[in-house]
């Protein structure tokens, strides 16, 4: 069997502590701890930051908190400052509203191969269940549970893996809620544009400057299982800015950003 690369699991999140907590119990439940948790907070209020704090207390690896004042969303600004603290050569990305099945680090890790990333996809959880899920910590799901949406994606079958090709542009089915990639490889890319505005974008625009240095793309097929915790659609006022972006470097092979995370390294 080979060797699993060490991995950091990064994270960010936004003044949703009860999401955040059960993403946490779901990481202390996995087959293959990550070798530390780094939480990329946006500016989230003191109930986030003392949830983290308990959970520091007997967490079974390093659970680190980078936090920055709330200006507006960040997101790229406070992950390229969380992926600049990881102390691994493999960096596991999900969103703060991901609960992960037991076997998710162990997927991702298991298939991780150089000049490679990996994205999975999600099973969706309901709003109408996220009074129960939050009041009775609940972590785990399966085919037949109530109130998830894409429940064929519960279903963990390494076996299709073997089918599986690689992607020499972005797929469509990218969501940057559950990828991995090599930490070398950010930063020769200098890691998320800072340049971006509001929400959307910055996981794909990365990605296609990965593929403009040659790195391809593998989807984890019935393994690395998220369920993603529902909530209201985020403001997309920004998109077209950011759509701009992206396709200017798609048409210009842009490899490099002016404002990523060489600021911090």
């Amino acid at each position: 069997m080979k060797t699993l690369p060490k991995c950091s699991l990064v994270t960010p999140t936004y003044n949703w502590p009860e999401a955040l907590e059960l993403l946490l119990l779901s990481v202390k439940n996995q087959t293959i701890l990550p070798n530390e948790v780094i939480i990329a907070d946006d500016g989230s209020k003191e109930e986030t930051s003392q949830l983290i704090k308990k959970f520091q207390k007997d967490f079974p690896v390093p659970l680190i908190h980078i936090w920055h004042k709330d200006e507006g969303n960040q997101k790229p600004a406070i992950m390229n400052k969380a992926i600049a603290k990881a102390k691994y050569a493999y960096i596991i990305e999900i969103d703060g509203d991901i609960i992960l099945h037991k076997n998710f680090i162990e997927d991702h890790l298991r298939f991780a191969k150089k000049g490679q990333y990996l994205f999975g996809s999600r099973v969706n959880i309901q709003k109408v269940i996220l009074n129960d899920i939050f009041k009775n910590k609940t972590i785990h799901f399966n085919l037949f549970s109530k109130g998830i949406k894409k429940r064929m994606r519960t279903l963990r079958l390494p076996i299709f893996m073997n089918f599986e090709k690689e992607h020499h542009q972005i797929s469509k089915k990218l969501r940057g809620c559950n990828m991995s990639f090599w930490k070398e490889d950010f930063i020769t890319i200098n890691g998320f544009n800072e340049a971006l505005v509001g929400w959307g974008v910055d996981d794909s625009e990365m990605i296609q400057r990965l593929h403009n240095i040659g790195i391809v793309g593998k989807r984890l097929k019935h393994t690395g299982i998220a369920f993603h915790i529902y909530h209201k659609e985020q403001d997309k006022s920004h998109i077209s800015i950011n759509n701009a972006i992206e396709d200017e470097v798609r048409e210009k092979k842009i490899k490099f950003i002016e404002k990523g995370i060489n600021q911090y390294l």
